[in-house]
């Protein structure tokens, strides 16, 4: 695992927050910014760019603090469809609580919720309800027939007219989500052409960090982005639009290209003219000028696109992905000339699998130091895996018990004759708590257990697919994960 940084991070937000201010100034002093991506723990970016901290994009908004407020959108559709954020498992209606209560304990300010895609759906009125009485200011915006296609409808009383307008107060309005197709853009253009009926000139720009518009078409930092969006069969293209206008090559990606004839035809029925010549013209983003060794990016994202095959073939087997999905990353792969074998961890736990005939694993530490594991009697594999990263990481022995079998007996025993388990070994969960009680007494457990925050960024490959708990569990732990996509045979 390489732990050599290629991101200045600093640099990152020092010149992203300044080139926003001048966004804002190129507009009187007023600009919507449509923030796609996470603000929260955007550990794809992490990974792909070393030395990009994860609350980044947060930070960089608290530098603007005094002149920003945030409008959260989400669509009644996904309301009413429960969508849920896979990667903490909540519903995007919950998750809206929860964006807006990080913001606000971080010194932001949430003007308002937009409820987009409205057409009377019971439980949206039922959420719009729910947050006006938690305090919120809710705005609905409905599905307008004929978008995004039909400009001069669009831009009517019939069109974005019909839409609540959000009131604002400050000079730059965030408009983010919790996840795609929530109606951020839709939100931005209708508060455009609402806020030119009353006199107000206001400008719109995006803000995605991927892809990287200033690298290259096939850099492996704008692959692993393809390789992330898997499921929404985005493709990079060079940008045509800007190209004709400047002569110059950026990359950005086919729904932003395709829509921004669209767009440009609503800047000039709000405007009297287009605002920006390119779709690269509208983004904000400037995380490319602040890689400082491209050597150390690229193989972290390269790492990134195989990580991603591996959990899409996962899902694939679990009947949550499609096979043009894995197909599409294989290609992937082929372009940034990397394989599964280059993922270490996943040839170590295979190969200690094969020594063995029972399941394996294996971790990758900060240093490169790979150690493996296997299933016991007592253990899974990862359980027995964390044990063995945390003996090594304290300087134990290997040959040390850390819980003694007499003290994991009466844990399986509870497991599988009172709560009726058909599997006694200890899961990953367990064992630590097994280790938490076993430090009380025992030194070497203590340290062993006070290892746990190193395991953070490490890199772990199972040759057997994970329960949720033990997926669950290494997510706490900030482990990247991979497994083969072979189920967990109940022998095991």
């Amino acid at each position: 695992m390489n732990t050599k940084q290629g991101f200045d991070n600093r640099k990152y937000l020092k010149i992203q927050s300044e080139h926003i201010r001048e966004r804002i100034r190129m507009f009187g002093d007023k600009l919507y910014l449509e923030f796609g991506g996470k603000l929260f723990d955007d550990l794809h970016a992490a990974r792909v760019l070393p030395g990009f901290e994860p609350d980044s994009k947060l930070r960089m908004l608290l530098q603007l603090q005094d002149i920003a407020e945030l409008i959260i959108v989400i669509s009644a559709v996904d309301i009413v469809k429960n969508k849920m954020r896979e990667d903490i498992g909540i519903p995007y209606d919950v998750d809206v609580l929860r964006l807006a209560s990080k913001f606000t304990s971080r010194g932001l300010y949430v003007s308002s919720v937009v409820i987009t895609h409205y057409t009377g759906q019971e439980a949206a009125t039922a959420f719009k309800t729910k947050l006006e009485k938690q305090g919120f200011k809710v705005y609905l915006h409905y599905i307008i027939e004929g978008y995004p296609s039909h400009v001069d409808h669009i831009l009517s009383p019939e069109g974005f007219g019909r839409n609540d307008y959000v009131e604002t107060t400050r000079p730059l309005v965030v408009v983010t989500a919790p996840g795609p197709g929530s109606g951020k853009m839709a939100t931005c253009l209708s508060q455009l052409y609402n806020d030119n009926l009353r006199g107000i000139k206001a400008g719109y720009a995006k803000f995605e960090t991927f892809p990287i518009w200033n690298l290259s078409l096939n850099h492996p930092v704008n692959l692993a982005y393809e390789a992330a969006t898997a499921d929404l069969n985005d493709v990079n293209m060079i940008d045509p639009f800007h190209l004709e206008a400047y002569g110059e090559t950026t990359v950005n990606y086919n729904r932003d290209i395709e829509i921004f004839p669209v767009l440009s035809a609503m800047f000039e029925g709000i405007y009297g003219e287009s605002i920006y010549k390119s779709p690269t013209d509208m983004g904000v983003n400037m995380a490319g000028y602040c890689i400082f060794d491209d050597a150390v990016v690229i193989e972290a994202a390269k790492q990134e696109i195989v990580r991603r095959y591996y959990n899409t073939v996962d899902k694939l087997v679990l009947d949550q992905a499609k096979d043009e999905e894995v197909y599409k990353i294989q290609l992937l792969m082929k372009q940034a000339n990397v394989t599964k074998d280059d993922r270490l961890v996943a040839v170590a736990a295979k190969k200690r699998a094969e020594e063995t005939g029972v399941p394996a694993a294996a971790i990758e530490l900060s240093d490169g130091t790979i150690i493996t594991s296997k299933t016991t009697d007592f253990l899974g594999a990862s359980a027995a895996l964390l044990l063995n990263a945390l003996k090594h990481l304290a300087g134990v022995d290997h040959s040390v018990k850390l819980i003694s079998p007499e003290e994991l007996v009466p844990i399986q025993d509870l497991k599988v004759r009172f709560l009726h388990g058909k599997n006694p070994r200890l899961h990953t969960d367990e064992v630590l708590i097994a280790l938490a009680l076993a430090s009380r007494s025992d030194l070497k457990a203590r340290e062993s257990l006070e290892m746990i925050p190193k395991l953070r960024g490490c890199q772990v490959h199972t040759t057997v697919m994970l329960t949720e708990v033990d997926r669950h569990t290494f997510n706490r732990l900030g482990v990247d994960l991979t497994s083969e996509p072979i189920s967990n045979i109940r022998k095991w």
